[in-house]
């Protein structure tokens, strides 16, 4: 089957002339912080995953409740990431003494019974 349509001329192709690699800087580019906004105004988050003891958990349970009872409906990273600013302001002394009254655990994955 022809087409009657005329054929468009195909044009030349001239070869690929490589240009020259840019010479590498030296310094390496600054990281952005992780608490820096990104261009579109979304902040990047971070996914983590920890072991706590199940005393610590049941915390978390009763201040959400506690929350709830005072209106707030929240979130159990709300809840922490809100505990963090709180740490945040405290002093070198009573941040050693918050975190020295800690169980010590190990840390890892426990293994499954």
């Amino acid at each position: 089957m022809t087409s009657s349509a005329p054929r468009k001329p195909v044009a030349k192709k001239t070869p690929a002339v490589r240009k020259p690699a840019p010479a590498k800087v030296a310094a390496k580019p600054e990281k952005k912080n992780k608490k820096e906004k990104k261009a579109d105004g979304k902040v990047k988050v971070v996914r983590d995953s920890f072991t706590m003891p199940q005393a610590d958990y049941d915390l978390i349970a009763a201040l959400k409740l506690k929350a709830l009872k005072a209106g707030l409906h929240v979130k159990k990273s709300e809840l922490l990431r809100a505990s963090l600013q709180a740490f945040s302001k405290l002093t070198v002394a009573q941040l050693k003494r918050a975190i020295s009254g800690l169980e010590i655990i190990k840390t890892g994955r426990p293994k499954k019974d």
